[in-house]
């Protein structure tokens, strides 16, 4: 059985997803994540790094929704998120981490501002504010995504990363 901390904990983690704040997830809320990850980078959406983050936004879409959209009317509610989390995604989170990398991986792209394959770890942090963290939060979380302690966070980091913050119970 599933702990009620480890549902609500979840739960939490939906607003990270609501970005308009509607009380549900939807296509325009992964179109919004990106639309505001171009504007920080002064990307352009017509780009090569623009277009494949709107397609890593869909895909991430697509497969969130194939998962919690239990009623099929295209958008997610706060229950379904968590039900769709905790009962589907708790046992192999490495599922959710494939679900997420095609818009993980543009998002990198994109804070990967020298094209180096990698963002820094300043860049990282933008990223997370943008997404919805906190200051302290995002810092402390990009720091600890370095690893390696090289000032530069890759998308082998930020894959597993993500998909414990929203499947692991500790």
């Amino acid at each position: 059985m599933v702990s009620s901390d480890y549902e609500r904990r979840i739960a939490a983690r939906f607003a990270v997803f609501d970005q308009d704040g509607n009380g549900y997830i939807d296509r325009a809320d992964f179109g919004v994540a990106a639309k505001s990850l171009l504007a920080e980078f002064g990307t352009a959406a017509r780009s090569d790094k623009g277009q494949a983050l709107y397609a890593g936004a869909e895909a991430f879409w697509q497969g969130m929704a194939g998962i919690a959209d239990r009623d099929g009317d295209q958008r997610i509610t706060r229950e379904e998120f968590v039900d769709g989390a905790v009962k589907r995604l708790r046992d192999n989170p490495d599922r959710f981490a494939e679900i997420a990398r095609p818009f993980l991986h543009a998002a990198l792209s994109v804070a990967d501002t020298d094209d180096d394959g990698s963002a820094t770890v300043d860049d990282t942090a933008r990223v997370l504010r943008v997404l919805g963290a906190g200051e302290d939060a995002a810092r402390a979380v990009a720091a600890a995504l370095d690893t390696d302690g090289d000032g530069v966070v890759a998308e082998a980091d930020i894959v597993p990363a993500f998909a414990r913050y929203f499947t692991v119970t500790e």
